[in-house]
């Protein structure tokens, strides 16, 4: 399976709203995408697409400002999931975060979301707080991965993916 990664852009914003409202109780709307994509300057989002068909299988979002990086969203289609798509996008956003100075990078996820804790927790974020009903119908746990203090840095995992860039 080769892929592709690339910026989102408005023309994406179909494809995406479909995973989005398959993997959410709670979806984004295309307006939000919108704005994070045309007019949030501290923003990257990122798509990932099958080479051959240029079906897009996951997206991502981070936003960065000054030496922090938050994970806004992650997303991989239902069919794609446990093949390393995650993995890859958010790499791919960290790495992104780095270059332009982040040192910490954060994130929520529902506590009951096993799949996506174990991803985070494989890149080595740790859990370091929770906010109560976050998703409205459960809370998140807020997770953190500090590049200053820690001796790794996600160049490892980058290169464990292709660089279709």
């Amino acid at each position: 399976m080769e892929l592709e990664i690339a910026p989102m852009t408005v023309k994406d914003l179909e494809e995406v709203l479909e995973i989005e409202i398959d993997s959410f109780s709670f979806p984004w709307s295309r307006n939000s995408f919108y704005t994070e994509i045309t007019g949030n300057g501290y923003s990257y989002y990122l798509v990932c697409r099958l080479k051959d068909s240029k079906k897009i299988i996951g997206y991502g979002g981070i936003w960065t400002l000054f030496d922090e990086a938050h994970i806004t969203t992650l997303a991989v289609h239902s069919l794609y999931r446990q093949a390393g798509i995650g993995t890859l996008i958010i790499t791919r956003l960290i790495k992104n975060s780095l270059q332009k100075g982040a040192q910490k990078v954060f994130l929520e996820v529902r506590d009951s979301n096993r799949e996506a804790r174990n991803l985070y927790e494989k890149l080595q974020f740790k859990v370091i707080g929770k906010r109560k009903n976050y998703y409205l119908d459960e809370d998140a746990l807020v997770m953190m991965r500090d590049f200053i203090e820690t001796e790794t840095d996600i160049k490892g995992s980058v290169s464990l993916c292709p660089d279709n860039h």
